[in-house]
């Protein structure tokens, strides 16, 4: 994503989320920390905008993509400190957002694919639309960036000021 707020421009995406994005359960994710340096809302829209765009260009079922995207992380714990005994966040907390999505609005097949196999790699189960590797490979992607981001630039400030003690 080239800014935090480029997806609030694109007219055909936010008409495709609108919806979600209007819904309290869907806001109360800006209360959550992600990876640290962001919040559980911004992480969603983040993945779910990326995904989009991937999908269109792709020709593939972008809609699916979008909403599927937001709703991937739709789960209301600090999955830091939450320990459950039927096994880990990255197995637990597809089903639990899936659960949760599905009291907001109906889910096609591929909508359903894409939250509960949106950790392939950290788990087992096999995406089985492009759509749903999409979102896994950019979620990982945005994972990524939004906890190393802030560390790389904090580096890239500390390299500049050092290039600036030695010219002088």
């Amino acid at each position: 994503m080239k800014s935090k707020n480029e997806w609030r421009t694109d007219k055909e995406y936010v008409s495709i989320v609108a919806d979600l994005l209007a819904q309290p359960a869907v806001q109360k994710l800006a209360n959550y920390t992600q990876h640290h340096h962001s919040t559980r809302l911004q992480h969603s829209i983040a993945v779910s905008y990326d995904s989009y765009k991937i999908a269109k260009k792709m020709h593939l079922d972008y809609r699916s993509t979008a909403r599927a995207g937001l709703l991937h992380d739709l789960f209301y714990y600090d999955w830091r400190t939450t320990k459950f005994n039927l096994g880990t966040h990255a197995f637990i907390h597809p089903r639990v957002a899936l659960r949760n999505a599905e009291k907001l609005t109906p889910l096609n097949k591929k909508e359903k694919d894409i939250i509960l196999k949106h950790m392939f790699g950290a788990t087992l189960a096999v995406p089985r639309y492009p759509e749903s590797l999409i979102v896994s490979l950019v979620d990982d992607f945005e994972a990524e960036h939004e906890f190393f981001g802030p560390l790389r630039a904090k580096m890239r400030r500390k390299i500049k000021k050092r290039r600036m003690r030695t010219t002088w």
